[in-house]
């Protein structure tokens, strides 16, 4: 009886030129994941900013509606909501409405993550009945 051994492999030298290809990788990758993050981030100012107009014209539409207002309806609009999406030309809030009901309608421009890029305006109506 005879014993075959099989052939031995050769034996190839470490070249390791395959090192750091892990960082390159990343490197390759980190914009894509940069780009998704700030996207993430846009599309909550989004949701916040649209949560915030709908405060707001809820609050109007009801100190509007009330028998004897106390002060204006659309400065307590804006005083219910953050200060930093009032500023300038980013708010803006219309009143209208009959004997019987008032309507308020608050448009907030939504915040920019990017420097430059414009994004649409957020915008929420509100009605409540007078008296």
């Amino acid at each position: 009886m005879t014993t075959t051994t099989a052939p031995a492999l050769p034996v190839v030298p470490s070249t390791r030129r395959d090192r750091g290809q892990v960082a390159i990788e990343y490197l390759g990758f980190l914009p894509l994941l940069l780009l998704v993050g700030m996207l993430a981030v846009q599309l909550g100012l989004a949701a916040y900013a649209a949560n915030q107009a709908g405060t707001a014209a809820r609050v109007a539409a009801r100190s509007a509606g009330q028998d004897f207002p106390r002060g204006d309806a659309a400065q307590d609009g804006r005083d219910a909501i953050s200060d930093w999406l009032t500023g300038g030309d980013e708010f803006r809030i219309a009143m209208s409405g009959g004997a019987d009901e008032v309507t308020a309608t608050v448009r907030i421009k939504v915040p920019s993550v990017v420097p430059g890029v414009d994004w649409s305006w957020a915008e929420r109506s509100a009605t409540f009945p007078r008296g």
